[in-house]
């Protein structure tokens, strides 16, 4: 009798400890990002453009560059170590920018982005935005 309640008992623990793990995945760890590689691309690009495009003295800027900085976190760690996206143009185009800007923001978190990579990296996001669209 007592090794068939051990049995349940670690049949029980198992059980529950799958259904953490499964539910523990179905979390939004991954934040705004949808899991949909060119509607994450393109969205991301937009917030970043946006996030660029704020004037130096404006009240949400602080708050438009940690999200962006948290958002440009979230889509290299989610696309990054699937092949299938880390070759394309469309992928390393945007990670350049998003380097690019995650070097300046924290380099030179209170300067203003200097005009010359300020327009380098929306060159790039919008190539990025495009060939993520066009599927290269």
């Amino acid at each position: 009798m007592a090794a068939l309640l051990a049995r349940f008992k670690a049949a029980l623990v198992a059980v529950c400890l799958v259904v953490v793990l499964a539910l523990s995945s179905c979390s939004s760890a991954s934040g705004p990002l949808t899991g949909n590689y060119v509607d994450d691309t393109v969205s991301v690009a937009q917030s970043l453009l946006s996030t660029i495009a704020l004037p130096q003295d404006a009240p949400s800027r602080k708050q438009a560059e940690a999200d962006s900085r948290s958002l440009m976190n979230a889509y290299t760690a989610r696309y990054r170590p699937q092949s299938r996206f880390n070759g394309l143009s469309s992928f390393t185009t945007m990670v350049t920018a998003v380097n690019s800007l995650a070097g300046h923001y924290a380099s030179y978190a209170n300067r203003p982005l200097p005009d010359p990579l300020k327009a380098r990296v929306e060159k790039e996001l919008t190539k990025a935005q495009a060939s993520a669209v066009r599927g290269a």
